[in-house]
């Protein structure tokens, strides 16, 4: 079939086994590689003039920055990016980083590397912890390696999961206690929730894996999020938005098209499924299949309706306040780890508090001029502020962004002596900036907090035909969580609607 035909009109007959894709996300390229390898004609329709999403990179000045998805990983042997690479035929351009991290909380300086011995050296007492969240996270990590059908859509789903535990047993009946339990409970169980210390350190940990702190997060999800550092982190060369890139270029290879500064705008639909999809440009396309790449609550604006509860989107759901920084390259090469997760003394995490820094390798001159490097600072913010001081007027806006600005630089400096005096460049963005880069609603980011394995989304929605993929569906966050829900996405996609695949 000839790529011109890939995309029609309204008017002309339905195109066998067509997909389109709404958003060049990781999620969504993902999915439409998977598709178009598989021999279905896909279309990937994105609103801006490149791949990625949240994962994507820009240029600004001399500099190459990412966006916001700043670590690599999944990328190991059996890992969700090294299955995707494998399927489709592509090397990732990734080399292993010495270390994952390091974390900076007044005068501790803690290295996150493959071992936890640093770790319970400093903090004795963790040991049985460390060596039970060990044992769990394989065990996760074996019960979901080909992914894992959650939530379940029917009773096929169902059986393989009943099938994975038994195959599994007894060891899964291991889970069991930790289902319903949160990670504090987890750690008091441990007799560690009286060291402050090492309660902020997990926080910190969980806070920027699973959007939640120990008191809410679900202590399963917590042994996953904590094993991060043992899988190990990745240098991306280029940027993190080589990896859309990458995706991009397979759907193409394969036959699809990834077309750009192209947004969808409406979906034309009929009961139970989606006919049609309208662009901004006044097009009106049909396809047998549709993935949105969007959060729910941008998936009900492109459907005309409302989010249900958008107050509780404003105040409950974390998006970023971000600084690009170009630094004199002496910093980081005396701090000796490209990521640093630098902690206030005191304080909830997020809002200031909390910093993720992420800065380019010292060789890699695409990312900016010698002797500097291109660096993101990330901290966790609620849209709803944002949102309330941009409709008293700009001035109010501006206000806070700087007063947000002058309190990530002094834990920045605090924590990170030598960056002052070291900044050549900054550039400052909020929740508000976020909405306007990635489409998506109140600037909503980093997926939802992982608080329950039974309140979670998955792929499907209320019209047979149409499907989501990105960090709002279960397994949630991480280049790894959104291959491994794309992936999921894919299955149920072609189980489902097999009557429209042939």
């Amino acid at each position: 079939m000839d790529v011109e035909n890939k995309i029609i009109r309204k008017t002309e007959k339905v195109c066998e086994r067509h997909a389109i894709i709404i958003g060049a996300g990781i999620g969504g390229l993902a999915a439409g590689a998977l598709l178009a390898r598989r021999g279905i004609p896909v279309t990937v329709f994105e609103a801006r003039r490149y791949p990625g999403g949240c994962a994507s990179d820009f240029t600004a000045g001399r500099y190459r920055f990412d966006s916001g998805a700043t670590v690599g990983c999944g990328f190991h042997d059996g890992a969700p990016l090294h299955r995707l690479g494998c399927e489709l035929g592509l090397v990732w351009p990734v080399r292993p980083e010495p270390l994952a991290w390091q974390y900076r909380h007044k005068s501790l300086h803690l290295d996150l590397l493959p071992g936890r011995e640093n770790i319970i050296a400093r903090f004795p007492r963790s040991k049985r912890f460390w060596e039970e969240q060990s044992k769990l996270a394989r065990l996760l990590w074996q019960l979901s390696a080909d992914g894992l059908p959650w939530p379940p859509s029917g009773v096929e789903d169902i059986l393989g999961i009943s099938s994975r535990v038994f195959r599994l047993f007894p060891r899964s009946a291991q889970l069991l206690p930790f289902l319903r339990r949160s990670a504090h409970d987890w750690l008091a169980s441990h007799q560690l929730d009286t060291d402050p210390d090492f309660m902020r350190f997990i926080d910190a940990q969980l806070l920027i894996s699973v959007q939640s702190t120990a008191p809410s997060a679900n202590a399963l999800y917590a042994a996953i999020a904590l094993d991060l550092p043992v899988s190990g982190t990745w240098q991306v060369e280029g940027g993190i938005g080589t990896v859309a890139r990458l995706l991009a270029g397979s759907i193409e290879r394969d036959g699809g098209r990834v077309l750009y500064n192209r947004k969808v705008i409406a979906l034309d639909t009929a009961g139970t499924r989606v006919q049609a999809v309208k662009t901004d440009d006044g097009e009106e396309f049909v396809a047998d299949l549709v993935i949105a790449n969007m959060t729910p609550e941008a998936l009900d604006l492109l459907q005309g309706r409302a989010p249900l509860d958008e107050r509780k989107t404003l105040f409950s759901r974390w998006s970023a306040f971000m600084l690009y920084l170009g630094i004199d390259a002496a910093v980081f090469d005396h701090a000796g780890a490209n990521h640093l997760q630098l902690m206030a003394s005191e304080g909830d995490p997020g809002e200031g508090r909390s910093l993720f820094v992420s800065a380019s390798p010292a060789d890699d001159l695409t990312r900016a001029p010698e002797g500097e490097r291109a660096v993101t600072v990330s901290t966790h913010s609620r849209s709803g502020p944002w949102f309330e001081a941009l409709q008293q007027g700009r001035g109010a806006y501006e206000v806070m962004k700087e007063k947000y600005t002058d309190s990530v630089l002094r834990l920045l400096c605090e924590q990170l002596s030598e960056a002052e005096g070291a900044i050549r460049s900054m550039m400052a963005a909020t929740p508000c900036s976020w909405e306007r880069w990635t489409g998506r609603h109140l600037g909503v980011v980093g997926g939802y907090p992982q608080t329950s394995l039974f309140n979670v989304r998955g792929p499907s929605t209320g019209y047979e035909n149409l499907f989501l993929v990105g960090d709002s569906i279960f397994p949630g966050q991480s280049l790894p969580g959104v291959v491994t829900g794309a992936r999921r996405c894919v299955e149920l996609l072609l189980s489902q609607a097999g009557k429209y695949v042939r």
